[in-house]
This record gives structure tokens, sequence and C-alpha cells, in this order.
């Protein structure tokens, strides 16, 4: 690769500090003409969404997670409103929980927070917090899961001779959510041990009327913060989701948001040379055949970023994982990815990335940045901010070599701008993406199909319990008396058994199991 095609590659938006260099993964003149006509499509489509098309057609709604960092794009004052209001009640809220004119029963101040949620609602703040939030004013313990194990670890982590200060934000579109709900029971359960008033230490995020509002009206949670049915979950960190536990952190959401914006205007212009956001969807476009051919294996070269991988893996898995087209048509569309950060990777993975199987593309991320304030050299004439850009350009430098693409995305730093234009950058680049592949980004069937099934097995869990006796039976007698699939009933009785609730005696093989009280 010649320095010239490293030059005609580059994208720079110098205002931004951010560059986007796909000069080892190139695009040919003659397939991106080939690509216009549903560029231009695309274009148009982003165009629609950010004017208020309703772009989810399922659920018959809007898609406007761009409007929360620019509502003067909302489609209408309503809609405006909803992103003004909350915004200035989130802040006004943190201030006074800073100021201890929202405080805890009997203690001055709150002096950390339990965010309890799912998918986005948890991840986006995680990432949020292992980014940016380092020296922040309350630290941030997390429920993502329904995990008793996980529960326990967290409330372990918190002590519970703090749950006196500890504030609970609770995030859920429909309450309805069964990990969330759980959490909440668990946190509740935990408070009421130690004597403490649940609803006096609670705030709620969640959709107007919805169960978790009930829940927090009945309990008189210290406040409730509302979730629009325009913004989904991998959508939805500059929403309330996010913005309110990065608030009381401390994090500077304005700049945050601003990040986002700034990004926003520099890919809504419709030009393939100059668009960071199209010419990324067109990259992931080539190196998988519009198929998803090829895994995007994401590689931040900065601890602070560690998430940001496994952000991505439910922004654009979530996003563009679908069976159907828009015309129905079966495509299996989808682009995994998986990561983890350099030069950690480099003493994992890389090995099978440069040798292994070439079913992949790379994307570095470049933080110029080593370290606020001074630093040494950890050998003569080297710091460790040296080695790790070493390490970067190597693994960059060895994956070309066998043939490997990859493309480097560049920040000066990872501050709250930078983290939202990052996020910014991958939003419209999966927008464009699905648009470029005829999918809807914006719906979510297989995550439902799993929601039922996980519904139907807790049935079957139910009809189990309930046909243990003191004689032993084996699954198959048991799926007999409940016209249930032995199959499954024998995964409830394991699952019971291995929680203490019943005894197993072990036969051959498994259909010769037996179980009893």
């Amino acid at each position: 690769m010649s320095f010239d095609q490293y030059s005609a590659s580059l994208i720079r938006y110098p205002d931004l500090g951010f560059s986007l260099d796909t000069s080892l993964l190139p695009l040919s003149s003659d397939w991106l003409s080939a690509m216009q006509p549903k560029v231009d499509k695309a274009f148009a489509d982003m165009a629609a969404l950010e004017s208020g098309a309703i772009a989810n057609p399922d659920e018959g709604r809007m898609v406007g997670h761009y409007w929360l960092r620019a509502a003067e794009l909302a489609p209408n004052e309503e809609i405006r409103a909803q992103i003004n209001e909350p915004l200035q009640a989130l802040k006004d809220f943190a201030d006074k929980v800073h100021t201890g004119q929202v405080a805890p029963p009997g203690a001055p101040q709150f002096r950390r927070i339990l965010l309890i949620g799912i998918g986005g609602s948890a991840l986006g703040p995680q990432l949020v917090d292992q980014a940016i939030g380092q020296g922040a004013r309350l630290p941030i313990h997390f429920f993502d899961n329904t995990d008793p194990a996980g529960i326990d670890h967290t409330l372990a982590s918190i002590g519970s001779e703090n749950l006196c200060t500890t504030l609970v934000l609770v995030i859920s579109k429909s309450g309805g959510t069964p990990e969330t709900r759980n959490g909440m029971v668990e946190a509740k359960a935990a408070f009421d041990a130690a004597g403490l008033d649940f609803g006096k230490h609670a705030v709620a995020i969640t959709g107007t009327g919805s169960k978790l509002d009930q829940f927090a009206q009945e309990h008189s949670f210290i406040e409730t913060f509302p979730m629009e049915d325009w913004v989904g979950g991998r959508t939805s960190v500059m929403s309330t989701v996010g913005l309110v536990p990065a608030a009381l952190q401390g994090i500077d959401i304005d700049e945050f948001l601003a990040g986002a914006a700034a990004m926003d205007r520099e890919t809504r212009k419709a030009d393939v040379s100059t668009n960071a956001a199209m010419r990324l969807a067109l990259c992931w476009h080539a190196a998988g055949n519009g198929k998803g051919e090829k895994d995007m294996v994401v590689l931040p070269y900065k601890d602070s970023l560690v998430l940001f991988s496994k952000y991505l893996q439910q922004l654009v898995m979530e996003s563009l994982g679908k069976e159907l087209d828009l015309e129905g048509n079966t495509v299996n569309q989808g682009i995994a990815v998986y990561g983890n950060k350099g030069s950690t990777d480099q003493h994992a993975y890389v090995q099978q990335l440069r040798d292994g199987v070439a079913n992949f593309f790379a994307t570095f991320i470049e933080v110029r940045k080593g370290r606020d304030g001074d630093t040494i050299e950890v050998e003569p004439g080297s710091t460790s901010a040296d080695f790790l850009q070493g390490f970067l350009r190597g693994s960059r430098k060895a994956l070309h070599e066998s043939g490997r693409p990859s493309i480097t995305i560049s920040i000066p730093e990872v501050n709250p701008f930078q983290l939202g234009t990052l996020i910014g950058l991958f939003e419209r680049a999966v927008s464009f993406y699905a648009s470029l592949v005829n999918i809807n980004a914006y719906h979510q069937p297989g995550v439902e199909a799993g929601k039922k099934a996980a519904a139907a097995f807790l049935e079957t869990l139910h009809a189990v319990r309930s046909r243990l006796v003191a004689e032993p039976k084996t699954a198959t007698e048991i799926a007999y008396e409940i016209d249930g699939d032995p199959e499954e009933v024998y995964h409830c009785l394991t699952h019971l058994a291995g929680n203490g609730e019943v005894q197993i005696s072990l036969g051959e093989e498994p259909k010769e199991d037996s179980f009893s009280l």
C-alpha cells in the first residue's frame, strides 16, 4: 500500500479530531459506482427516518434516537418537549442529589448508585461508566442479569451497611422485562432485610403507565423519568436511560450529546467521499459480500474502551441480524461482532486472526493520547504509549501482510465528546447498512421469540413442581402427567435438583434418572 492510497482513503474531521482509514479495506471505483443506487436510497431512507417516518412498521412507531442530541430536528413540538423537559429535569435532579437536597432518610447524601436493567438499559450505562466514569461523584454498581449469584456478588460489593446511602435506578420501558423485574424484587428484599424503605431510595426510568410506573407510584419512588417508544434499548444511551446515571455520576452529558450531534452533522452529508458512517457501512458490505460472510473484530487500543466491542455486539447484531428483508424474503442477514482490547488480544486471538481462518475484518480503534499528565520512559527513548501505538501498527501491518482487511478509526482521547462521536458514528453506519441490504434495523422478532420460549419453559417448570412427590418419578412419567415434552421436563428437573429442591437418582442414561422430594 502506498502513502497516496492511504491519503486518498482517509476521511478526516479536523474539528472533531476524528479520522477513518479504510486504505486496508479498499473499495474500487467500479464497485462504488455499482452500489450508487443503493447508496442514494440509504441517504434518502436516513433523511426520512430523521424526519419522523414510520421506521418500524411492525410496531407502528418512529425511530428518533438522533433527535436526542438535536431536539430541533424532531418532527413536532410534542416530541421536542419529550426530549428537552426530561433533560432539564434529570440535570436538576442530579444537582439536588449532589447537594443533598434529595437525600436518603437518616443520611446527608446518597453515596453510590445501583442500576437495575438489562440489554441496552444496562450496557449503555456500563460503557459510559467504564469509558468516562473515572472519579465519578457517585460510583455505580449493576444488576444486569437474573443470575442470583451475580446479584449476591453485587450486593456484597456494595455492603449491607451501605444500602442506606445507595440510590437505586430501575430501568425498563414496559416494566415487565423479567430480568429487570427480578433484579428489582431482589433489591427490594435486600433493602427490606436492612430495615430500609425501598421507595425512598428508588428512581424509575420507564414508559408512562407501565407496570414499573405503577409500582413506582404504589411504593412512592423518589422520582420517575420517562422512556419514549421511539427510542429502542440498543440506541437509548443518550436518552434518560443513559443520561440519568451519567448525570448522577457527574459526567458532562452536554459534551456527550454534543459529540454525537457533531458526528451526525458530518455524516448527514450525502457524499460517500466524506461521510464516515456511509464509508463504514460500505466497508462492511464489501467485506462480507453484503451477506455478513465475515465477522467484525473490534479492537480498541485503550483500556477504558474495553466494553465498546460488547456494546457494538448488541447495536450491530440486534439491529442487523434478521431472517427476512423488507419484502418478506428469507435473507438471514447479520454481522457477527466480537473483540476485546489491544494489546491484550495480541496475547490471545491475534494469532488466529493472522494465520487462521480468514473469516473476519478488523476494526482498530486508536486513541492518540496516552495519558493525562507527565509520563516516563519504560526503556530508553520509549514510553508505554509508544509501545501501545507500536502494537496497534504492528498488528495492523501483520494482518495486512496476511491478506486480512482492516479499518482504523482514530480519536484524540477518550472523553465525553469523543465517546459521543464513536457512538454516533456506529449508530448511523448501522442504519445505512440496513438500508443497503434492505432490512429493518429497528425491530427484534428473534428476541421476542426467545422471551416467549422462556415464558413457556417457566410454565412447564411450575407444572413439574406440582407433580413432584416422595415417590421417585422419571422425566417421561411426569411429562405424561402434564402433557409435556420429556426432554424439557428433564431440564426442569435437573434445574430443581441443582438448586436442592428435589433429589436425583442417576440411571444409566437420562431417561432412567428419577426424581423425588
